[in-house]
């Protein structure tokens, strides 16, 4: 009887140790050897392994030199992979941690362009344009000297001009139907946020229309003198064109909450 029971010890210790081997957790690699692992991932362009990585070592908690790199680099990630919504989060956790970090000033340039990317139609929700606005315009205040500046203030200018088309694009909806007083309460405002933007020869336009419409031609005049004064090229295209508000398809307008 007993030995039926050691008839294959062999067998037995070998079905133990496969068992064994089948629940040991996967061997714990070193941080470094994580971000190396990342970085070859991100070279690759495997981005979610990249990220993954990465993250591996900001869990470990072990060097926080290593730790900012993996928390920048997660950012980059998501910023390659034209995830910008989480891009733009990682960077501001990245600022938010490392405010004195030599990458800081990168941190908050990929912010502002992170949401840059977001932007979309004039039509659609304007949070991406006023936020690009409010980044760029911190990092130029706090970096003016930075390589990146450059860049930011194209953008910025870009920006500006998106802002406009926008005020332009609500008060030539509010003028084609028929709300005068917001549309000249609009234009006007616009006149005073955008000085000396090319885009102001439609708002000018649109205001003269805007005034004239509501019955106020001494003020209609005034801003008709403004335009061909300032935009002389624009005053000359809309002669003869009667009381037609500048071209667009605001008659076509969805019914959206401006703001």
């Amino acid at each position: 009887m007993h030995s039926r029971h050691l008839r294959y010890p062999g067998l037995f210790s070998l079905l133990l140790l496969v068992g064994a081997c089948a629940t040991a957790p996967a061997p714990v690699k070193s941080p470094e050897t994580y971000f190396k692992e990342g970085e070859a991932a991100y070279a690759s362009r495997h981005f979610e392994d990249a990220i993954a990585q990465f993250k591996k070592v900001k869990e470990s908690y072990s060097n926080p030199e290593l730790t900012a790199q993996a928390e920048l680099k997660i950012a980059d990630a998501h910023f390659d992979n034209g995830a910008f919504i989480e891009a733009a989060a990682a960077y501001e956790d990245f600022r938010k941690l490392h405010p004195s970090n030599e990458k800081a000033p990168y941190a908050l340039y990929r912010l502002g362009v992170s949401n840059y990317n977001e932007i979309t139609g004039i039509d659609t929700d304007q949070t991406a344009v006023k936020n690009s606005v409010h980044y760029l315009e911190m990092f130029l205040a706090q970096y003016p000297g930075s390589e990146y500046a450059a860049d930011a203030k194209v953008k910025l200018a870009d920006c500006r001009g998106k802002q406009l088309a926008y005020e332009n694009y609500v008060g030539n909806f509010y003028l084609r139907t028929k709300k005068y007083p917001s549309a000249i309460k609009r234009l006007n405002e616009a006149l005073q946020r955008f000085p000396g933007e090319p885009g102001l020869a439609d708002t000018l336009f649109n205001l003269q229309q805007a005034y004239l419409k509501s019955g106020d031609t001494a003020r209609a005049d005034e801003v008709a003198k403004r335009l061909e004064a300032e935009y002389p090229a624009k005053a000359r295209e809309t002669k003869g064109e009667g009381a037609k508000p500048a071209a667009g398809k605001a008659d076509e307008l969805p019914m959206i909450i401006f703001k």
